[in-house]
């Protein structure tokens, strides 16, 4: 099964590589967090392999996207609502908070004051709370992308060409 396994690492590789350029590109890897938690496992057992793909917990949202809790427009089809209840309380407070101080990213008041990191985050994170994030599916159109190209005809391909190869192999040693 050499060609079947060639083919699923081609997959994980290509679905890694083109998240991780999605991150990039979409302006999504402030903190490397996110990239660099991008990992892709094969398991192989008793003649089943498997590919499993983590990251960061938050990865979900940056790929799904959150509703809000007043306005679903940003992520309608999301399964994610703020406001839910479900999630840990004060999460995306601290994220913001960090955030806004890593970037050095302050508001203006209405006399032209900047306002502490505190009062823009608190700000950013009501905004983003009533009305959600939308779903950038950095993750979720290079997977399906690649099921498409190394699944769906590669690997198909790879069996047939192992199970040749097989047969080749045991008709020499019938021989």
């Amino acid at each position: 099964m050499l060609e079947v396994e060639a083919t699923i690492r081609r997959f994980r590789d290509y679905v890694i590589q083109q998240a991780k350029s999605n991150l990039t590109k979409g302006g999504k890897n402030s903190s490397k967090s996110l990239y660099n938690s991008l990992k892709g496992e094969i398991v192989t057992d008793k003649g089943f392999t498997i590919v499993g793909f983590k990251m960061d917990d938050y990865g979900t949202f940056v790929d799904l996207g959150v509703r809000g809790k007043s306005s679903s427009l940003k992520a309608p089809n999301s399964p994610y609502k703020f406001g839910s209840g479900r999630g840990r309380k004060g999460g995306l407070t601290e994220g913001i908070n960090k955030w806004v101080k890593q970037k050095g990213f302050q508001f203006r008041d209405k006399r032209g004051r900047f306002m502490s990191y505190d009062s823009t985050a608190y700000l950013i994170t009501r905004s983003i709370f009533h009305k959600g994030i939308k779903p950038s599916l950095f993750f979720t159109k290079p997977f399906e992308a690649g099921y498409k190209k190394y699944i769906d005809v590669d690997l198909v391909k790879a069996f047939g060409q192992d199970v040749e190869t097989m047969v080749d192999y045991n008709l020499k040693d019938i021989k």
